[in-house]
């Protein structure tokens, strides 16, 4: 954490967390922090750090408390990504009005379903929703409404949306990130792991709060309250077609033999980082699996001259990445993975010149289009349409369908009903410039 600033008349400590907050204009809370003194630093929660809750009995009082408290509740989830398999929850923080804090440690109480349910009808405030709930999901939580921080930010048209900087920017706070990649499932945690991790739920519903506001002065608010209910309504994501094809640096390694060997030696890797709870980046690098499917070694030796496969490595180790490379070299011919992963939808933007030009010129009018309305919105283009759903109703619908035609094929794609009345329209418009420019005297010639 930062250092305090020096104690003053009106800011006596400026240690603690206010029990009021700057509003998005700059207003001043009970703490009366002048605008001209800077950013405050947030160094202590305003209970001090709360227990861990790590017990049945320490939950159940938990429960109570929360389920007695008022209005939107904080959540935040720390995971232990680049250290444990996995990306389940090591703590998980929660503020509510009439509660306070609580730090709750999942390895001591793995079902929080309990808690979930008396939030049921509480509209839970996250900031980057998608990121926790799925570990959240893991406990027994989920929730019926919420508000995400982050994604408000986005749609507001903040040029930089991580936590820290939305606290900063609108509430005029600073939150000290340096505990954000550490090993969250280390027993105990430290203090000043907790001390961050309470921090980090401190003022998110006054952020909350002032986000709303800023989204209603914009006109923008329903547009992020369909975000939020879509990814409430969104189920678990779908298990990845060929995961080991995001292997790092895949796209380097060219033949069908040689992607065998990618994908032998990334679910080697998986079952092992699996059964060893470790991230399977600290079992073999990407980087090394990338070299070996590349040189194919024909022996343990040749095999240990590549990176990542030098003397530390323990010659069990190096046996079993070995024989991950056998099997890859007995895969038969037909068997071999394509040098392409399958996939449903339209061909890569590369080929539609050849495939389909008009299509191919549906997308790069389209594409300038959804750019010009998103920058006339202060809107990221990706939060406006999604690059992929442009490009599926750019293949798939004829050109002459209208505004109508285009409507209805992104609603069926999934868009909300504000991106299709913003973008319909729009996209409808470039159709048909596309089309008039494919048949002008000339074209294509």
């Amino acid at each position: 954490m930062t250092d305090a600033p020096e104690a003053t008349a009106d800011r006596p400590e400026a240690v603690a967390a206010p029990a009021a907050v700057p509003d998005a204009g700059g207003a001043t809370g009970a703490v009366g922090v002048e605008e001209a003194a800077g950013p405050v630093p947030l160094l202590e929660p305003r209970e001090g750090i709360p227990p861990v809750v790590a017990d049945a009995e320490a939950l159940a009082e938990i429960v109570a408390r929360f389920a007695a408290g008022t209005g939107p509740v904080a959540i935040d989830a720390e995971r232990a990504s680049g250290y444990r398999y996995g990306q389940r929850a090591y703590l998980v923080q929660l503020r509510r009005e009439g509660a306070g804090s609580t730090l709750i440690d999942p390895v001591g109480c793995p079902d929080l379903s309990s808690l979930g349910e008396a939030l049921a009808d509480t509209e839970w405030v996250l900031h980057a929703a998608t990121q926790d709930l799925p570990c959240l999901a893991e406990l027994g939580m989920r929730p019926t409404s919420l508000f995400d921080t982050e994604l408000a930010g986005r749609i507001a048209g903040f040029p930089r949306v991580g936590l820290g900087p939305m606290v900063e920017g609108v509430l005029g706070f600073i939150l000290e990130k340096g505990h954000s990649a550490v090993d969250w499932s280390t027993r105990p945690l430290p203090d000043p792991w907790l001390r961050y991790a309470a921090l980090d739920v401190e003022v998110l519903v006054d952020l909350r709060d002032a986000l709303e506001q800023e989204l209603a002065d914009q006109g923008k608010l329903e547009w992020a309250r369909q975000e939020f209910a879509a990814i409430v309504a969104a189920g678990p994501p779908a298990p990845r077609v060929d995961p080991w094809r995001r292997t790092s640096g895949v796209h380097k390694v060219r033949r069908r033999r040689q992607l065998a060997a990618v994908r032998e030696l990334w679910q080697t890797r998986d079952r092992v980082a699996r059964e060893r709870d470790i991230s399977p980046g600290r079992i073999l690098s990407d980087a090394a699996i990338v070299a070996a499917a590349l040189a194919m070694p024909v022996n343990l030796p040749a095999l240990q001259a590549l990176p990542g496969f030098g003397p530390r490595v323990h010659r069990r180790a190096l046996e079993q990445w070995f024989a991950a490379l056998d099997a890859a070299r007995a895969v038969p011919e037909a068997q071999l993975p394509p040098p392409s992963a399958p996939h449903e939808g339209p061909p890569p933007p590369r080929s539609w010149a050849e495939k389909d030009p008009v299509a191919a010129a549906r997308l790069t009018a389209a594409r300038a289009a959804v750019g010009a309305l998103a920058e006339s919105l202060n809107l990221p283009q990706e939060n406006l349409v999604s690059p992929d759903l442009v490009r599926r109703v750019c293949w798939t619908t004829p050109g002459d369908g209208g505004a109508e035609a285009v409507g209805a094929a992104l609603r069926g794609l999934g868009a909300r009903a504000w991106q299709v009345e913003l973008a319909a329209p729009v996209l409808a418009r470039a159709f048909v410039e596309a089309r008039t420019a494919a048949r002008a005297p000339g074209a294509g010639s």
